[in-house]
């Protein structure tokens, strides 16, 4: 069989381990919530909804199999572990959300949008609805983050493990902070630079998705001192981040609307800037360059309008560069998980098969 759907049964198994613990940690809270107040018991319900709506889990099996790799021997303890990763996911996604005007993810409303449905109800303004919206979908997320430190603090580890990792997340989170701004700052400008993408792969997507978990699982091994492993995790981390994140992109305009859970138009609207994006301008003639101009963050952009933005990033040979360009990045990640020394070998079987699955995935 190959790695790559070795990898995705790994990952759907993990999943099914991981999502009993959630719920069960979600049905606590609630309880615990009904002693405060009506309004923390609705903020935990639509985050429980969101974290269970969808979602491959691959962030927290990272965690685990680094863990695995590490030299970890009580899975159990680990998985409940792994769901702070998981928290601090949705945290970040609940924000980012709000700031791409997203409107669905995995086939449900975003927070945001949930909010501003029931600022309609009672009767406030198109305006007021929005701004009450994104001012929930804020608090919100600062809950699920609250709840990420929360789950650290009562995992059953030693003290010395707990604090390490309780720092760990908050670095994960400090390093994703400058990679969303870059977002937002190209977004702004309405342009980017090749080296701007890049920066901002490797600080939002990269350490984010990748080496962040995986650091996070060796911490928990007790191997926060074992630089070497450390460094070969994010020898291997970086590239294929900055591969998921290009083929995210290619998804984001060419990708399943029923498979993604979420408008396959979206980062046109947007105005995203990719490599998709800027590799068209440069090889596009001028009639096609103002094409993308026009189109890109058209707000009541028409699915004809998507298809012409489409066809341009094929014609321009974009979509095959941005494609080529992200299986260079995961053969590299493929070289330098090698250097990798493995203390388990389905540790290894699943960082080669996710490798190989995200220049390939469709969700």
């Amino acid at each position: 069989m190959e790695n790559k759907l070795i990898a995705t049964e790994m990952l759907g198994r993990y999943k099914k381990r991981l999502d009993p613990y959630l719920k069960e940690y979600f049905s606590k809270k609630i309880i615990q919530a009904k002693k405060v107040d009506p309004l923390a018991v609705k903020t935990i319900k639509i985050i429980e909804r969101f974290v269970l709506s969808g979602g491959k889990r691959v962030r927290p099996a990272l965690v685990y199999y680094g863990y695995l790799a590490a030299g970890g021997k009580e899975s159990e303890k680990v998985i409940k572990a792994s769901m702070a990763i998981e928290m601090a996911h949705a945290f970040l996604l609940i924000h980012d959300d709000v700031v791409d005007r997203d409107d669905v993810r995995h086939g449900i409303e975003t927070v945001h949008e949930t909010y501003r449905i029931l600022g309609g109800k009672m009767n406030l303004s198109k305006s007021e609805a929005m701004h009450f919206g994104n001012s929930m979908a804020i608090i919100t997320g600062d809950y699920a983050h609250a709840m990420a430190n929360e789950i650290l603090y009562d995992i059953d580890f030693e003290p010395g493990i707990i604090l390490d990792a309780l720092r760990e997340v908050q670095s994960i989170v400090s390093r994703t902070i400058p990679g969303e701004m870059i977002d937002i700052i190209m977004g702004a400008k309405g342009s980017a630079t090749e080296k701007e993408l890049a920066r901002m792969h490797e600080g939002k997507t990269a350490r984010y998705t990748f080496e962040g978990p995986l650091h996070f699982g060796c911490v928990l091994a007790g191997q926060r001192k074992n630089t070497k492993l450390l460094e070969a995790f994010s020898a291997y981390s970086l590239p294929v981040g900055k591969a998921f994140q290009i083929r995210d992109d290619i998804l984001g305009v060419f990708g399943s609307e029923k498979k993604l859970g979420k408008s396959v138009g979206a980062d046109i609207i947007e105005g995203k800037q990719t490599f998709l994006v800027l590799r068209a301008l440069k090889n596009g003639d001028k009639k096609q360059r103002a094409e993308i101009n026009r189109l890109l963050g058209k707000k009541d952009l028409t699915e004809k309008e998507a298809e012409i933005f489409r066809g341009i990033i094929k014609e321009t040979g974009s979509l095959d560069y941005s494609q080529k360009l992200a299986e260079k990045l995961v053969a590299e990640s493929l070289v330098a998980v090698k250097k990798v020394e493995f203390k388990n070998n389905e540790a290894k079987e699943f960082l080669e098969g996710i490798a190989e699955y995200i220049i390939k995935r469709e969700v």
